[in-house]
Parts: C-alpha cells; sequence; structure tokens
C-alpha cells in the first residue's frame, strides 16, 4: 500500500490518459512527462534514541552517560548532543539534561557538562568562551 494516496490516482490516470511518460510518446515525450511526481517533501523529523546500561549509582550514570553521548557525537556529528538526557530506565518522565546548552552570543550552544562552573564553551577545540569565569 506505498504511496496509494489519491493525489496519486489522480497523476497516473492523467499520464495515461495523455500518453505521457516513458512509455506513452505523447504529449509529454519519452525523456519530459508532462505531468512530474508531486513535490512533497515532510519536514524533517527528530527523533530521539534511549540507550540502557547498568551503573553503580546516579553519579556514575551521569558520567557514562556525558561519555557514550559524547562517543557517538564524534562518530555521528548530526548528533544533537544538547538534547541529550538521562532518566532511569523505568521513569522517562524524569530525565534531566547532560549538557549545559547555553546559548552563546553567536548562538552556539554551550557543549559543558549541565551545571559546570565557570565559562561556557562552543563546540570544538578552542570553542569560543562566554559568561561569568574564573
Amino acid at each position: 500500500m506505498r504511496e496509494n494516496g489519491s493525489w496519486r490516482w489522480r497523476e497516473r490516470r492523467a499520464v495515461k490518459g495523455l500518453g505521457a511518460g516513458p512509455a506513452g510518446g505523447g504529449i509529454g515525450g519519452p525523456d519530459r512527462p508532462l505531468l512530474a511526481p508531486p513535490r512533497r517533501q515532510a519536514p524533517p523529523r527528530h527523533f530521539t534514541v534511549h540507550l540502557g546500561f547498568a551503573a553503580d549509582g546516579a553519579d556514575l550514570a551521569r558520567e557514562l552517560a556525558v561519555t557514550y553521548a559524547e562517543g557517538l557525537s564524534l562518530f555521528r556529528p548530526e548528533l544533537a548532543l544538547g538534547a541529550a538526557a538521562l532518566s532511569p530506565a523505568d521513569a522517562w518522565h524524569r530525565a534531566e539534561r547532560l549538557f549545559c546548552g547555553a546559548v552563546g552570543p553567536d548562538d552556539e550552544r554551550c557543549v559543558d557538562v549541565a551545571g559546570h562552573p565557570g565559562f561556557h564553551h562552543g563546540p570544538g577545540p578552542g570553542g569560543l568562551g562566554w559568561g561569568d569565569g574564573d
């Protein structure tokens, strides 16, 4: 039932009726169909992956989660580190942020751990620092 919407039915009937398209040789010609497929593109959607692991306490779990998130972001730079969160396995509604995410003067987001002391830091080595530091 893939691509079985009513707008597809109208397109197919019109292409067949006019003899256009690769098999037809009608008005559109074999290399230039009269009707092109619709250009509807859904906006990109964001998804979340939940990874389970065992730890001996909340502090160790937080450290491991930060390490896993940073490690995955090295291999897959499209991952949004600022969205990384940690929660108990049976209580996803109690998720807490892992990274600061404060917005800087150039619309950069701080990639340091949540609750860090000192300046905020932009991504990458030697990233922009801002805020009240010591």
